[in-house]
């Protein structure tokens, strides 16, 4: 008989796909798991395609090692990775290497059960008496279980299967309760029962099409969105939540299980390798019917996906920018089109480019004007900090602090927001002016006294935080320079001694659960101020938070970042929605130097639509997206003139094409990293232009990165950095 070849992709940092002979007996097929002879070792792969190579090469082929048993990966989930690496210029391996869960696809753990046999123990010791009253019941009990009720060590389980007391049988796992789209009726405001019977209709009609939900904050997007999933549901197929980490909370599971009777499957990086192993299992084969999770859930190989919701969709978060490139809310709608199913976004600011979509037609908008059960948006003033200063050494200014206190004699929470870790930015000698900075990077360390180190935040260098200046010798020279959050703690704790104060910052919070843990600590209202990072903006409820005090509005404004004024906007924005959530009246401070620029004025007058009209003309104006697009090259080496010479280089070799302009190369803001010298490339061009196409030309000219020269490539880049 004649043998059989294939094309497997393997799970690497290749491109190309590899002939291996299939073995007799053994049964694959196109979409098929395997694993594959690569090199020394053995590799997870997919096969790929039928292959037919020269007969002159048959004897020269490896064969295919096995075939793992798991659901293989359908047609829509590999046409994804073809197109995400022949957008982002990943290589096709890498893409896999996303969906396939990084190669962790092992067994599952078989729980055991213990049950009685009738016979009596040779003795009974009291320990031995406890487990026997626990299985009088004569059915299966997992064995941890009785190991807990009883009281009782495992040899003592053991021991009693070993005199035939007591015999072991493996326990099936049981299935997770299915989500009941027909659980929760949910009782709707006339405009949110306009904008889900939309969103029904655009679940049903199993056709490709991007919704945008457009909704203030605290207007129930969530709940209405949920009706697109019961839809879904209905119908048999599955969907997909892509939410930031941090928003992926109790709180939000909790939503999702009082309307569906079940909690969903979760997808993010704090599972067990056993438990993402299970949970792919289960999307694979259908039995999640709900999955919940960050950017990477979107590569998971869903049996049947019938609809995708990107909450938040203006996040940052989901952009990746290690590894491979890519956007998760782009790549949610190229899903969406190759499978051929409804994608939502949802947010209170959209992003600009979800925006002009929406605008022009491509999306369809679905608005929600007002916040559910008739609450009022939050007044915003902004204090002027030229005017109203803080006391020296200080950063609430009085007119906040006064607001504060009122807040708290009212049993009100109040949220002071910073988006700055740590205590300070800089630490500083004041004998000779050394400033602490990292060794690795072209970056400050920045002082935590919660953890009583100096910190890079960009390689993760630390250092404990010394008595005396490294330079001088001083002793008792060091000052912190300008606040982060631990510092505004300090701060508040002097202002208001007996309020219960509260800090949520990623780099204090150790696990998901203990952020869950300290979300729920707010809700419930056993705190009185609450210091917090971007962390606090992403779509949580705090039902008794009344005013929120942006401690420095301007923050996010001096980056040189094209999108700084529409990410602060948005930020802001959202952080000051946490507050006046159920009916009372809010307001939200922000305290500033620019008063006048276009984002406080849009801020403060609520004008939305004025700050989104300004910058859609700006950024047309100019050719920035969503009216161009743009790539980012970072070339970096062990040494500065390595570097350079190689993205001079490089420059030199970009093909000519008159619609793309070559900037640089220029020394990267971050000029050093990981002690990593960092030179950038920025190309630009039209919207209609083939820039991948072009940008594979390119590199296919240049010389490949030898020693310690890496360049690294970055389709619709967001940071500058």
């Amino acid at each position: 008989m004649a043998s059989r070849f294939v094309e497997v992709l393997a799970a690497v940092a290749v491109d190309q796909t590899y002939s291996y002979r299939v073995p007799d007996g053994l049964a694959v097929a196109v979409g098929d798991v395997v694993t594959v002879p690569l090199g020394a070792r053995a590799t997870t792969a997919v096969v790929w395609a039928e292959a037919t190579p020269e007969p002159r090469l048959h004897n020269r082929i490896k064969d295919i090692a096995g075939r793992l048993d798991v659901p293989p990966l359908r047609e829509e989930l590999r046409g994804l990775i073809e197109w995400m690496a022949g957008y982002t210029l990943a290589s096709r391996g890498m893409v896999l290497r996303m969906a396939l869960q990084r190669g962790e696809l092992g067994p599952e753990r078989v729980r055991v059960g213990v049950r009685v046999t009738g016979e009596a123990p040779a003795r009974l010791t009291p320990a031995r008496r406890r487990v026997l009253a626990v299985l009088a019941d004569g059915l299966v009990h997992a064995k941890a279980d009785v190991v807990l009720e009883a009281g009782a060590s495992v040899s003592v389980i053991d021991g009693l299967v070993d005199e035939g007391t007591l015999t072991a049988t493996p326990l099936k796992p049981s299935p997770p309760p299915e989500p009941d789209p027909g659980f929760g009726a949910p009782d709707f405001t006339p405009d949110q029962q306009r904008a889900a019977e939309a969103l029904r209709a655009i679940a049903a009609a199993d056709a490709f099409t991007v919704a945008l939900i457009d909704g203030v904050t605290g207007s129930g997007k969530t709940e209405v969105y949920f009706e697109a999933i019961a839809e879904a549901l209905r119908r048999g197929r599955q969907a997909l939540i892509l939410m930031p980490e941090i928003a992926l909370t109790g709180q939000f599971l909790d939503r999702f299980a009082k309307r569906f009777g079940a909690r969903p499957i979760e997808w993010h990086s704090e599972l067990t390798p056993r438990a993402r192993a299970r949970h792919w299992t289960m999307a694979a084969s259908g039995a999640a019917r709900v999955v919940v999770g960050a950017r990477s859930a979107l590569f998971l190989p869903y049996a049947d996906l019938g609809l995708i919701v990107v909450d938040e969709e203006h996040d940052a978060a989901y952009k990746q920018d290690e590894g491979v490139h890519y956007h998760a809310r782009d790549m949610a709608v190229v899903r969406g089109r190759i499978a051929r199913i409804p994608v939502v976004l949802a947010s209170a600011t959209p992003s600009l480019e979800s925006e002009v979509n929406a605008r022009r037609g491509r999306y369809q908008r679905i608005h929600l004007p007002s916040r559910f059960g008739g609450a009022a948006l939050p007044h915003i003033e902004a204090i002027d900090l030229t005017r109203a200063p803080p006391p020296r050494g200080r950063y609430v200014s009085p007119p906040l602090a006064e607001a504060v206190g009122h807040a708290i004699a009212q049993g009100e929470q109040a949220l002071l927001f910073l988006n700055r870790r740590g205590y300070a930015p800089l630490t500083l000698c004041r004998a000779c002016g050394h400033r602490f900075a990292c060794s690795s990077c072209d970056a400050w360390l920045v002082d935590h006294r919660f953890r009583v180190r100096l910190v890079c935040h960009h390689c993760g260098f630390s250092m404990p935080r010394p008595k005396a200046c490294p330079q001088c010798g001083a002793e008792d020279s060091l000052v912190a320079c300008g606040p982060g959050v631990e510092r505004l703690e300090e701060e508040a704790a002097a202002l208001f001694p007996q309020a219960r104060i509260l800090v949520l910052s990623s780099d204090r919070i150790a696990s998901i659960e203990q952020m869950r843990e300290e979300l729920g600590a707010v809700a419930e209202g056993r705190v009185d101020i609450i210091i917090g990072t971007q962390l606090v903006a992403k779509g949580h409820h705090f039902p008794r938070l009344n005013l929120v005090g942006v401690v420095d509005a301007d923050l996010g404004l001096a980056n040189g970042d094209p999108r700084a004024a529409e990410r602060t906007f948005q930020l802001l924005n959202q952080v000051i929605g946490r507050a006046g959530r159920e009916r009372t009246r809010s307001v939200g401070y922000l305290q500033t130097h620019q008063p006048q620029h276009p984002v406080m004025k849009a801020l403060v007058a609520c004008d939305r639509e004025a700050f989104y009209a300004s910058e859609i003309a700006a950024r047309e104006r100019t050719g920035y997206p969503p009216f161009g697009r743009l790539a980012s090259l970072i070339v970096s080496a062990g040494d500065r003139p390595t570097a350079e010479a190689y993205a001079r280089r490089l420059a030199a070799l970009a093909p000519f094409a008159e619609a793309v302009r070559v900037l640089g190369p220029a020394e990267a803001p971050l000029a050093v990293v990981r002690g990593r010298f960092r030179f950038r490339l920025l190309a630009k061009s039209p919207r209609g232009f083939d820039l991948s196409g072009w940008l594979r030309q390119w590199l296919a000219a240049a010389p490949r990165p030898k020693g310690t020269l890496k360049l690294e490539v970055d389709v619709d880049p967001q940071s500058f950095l």
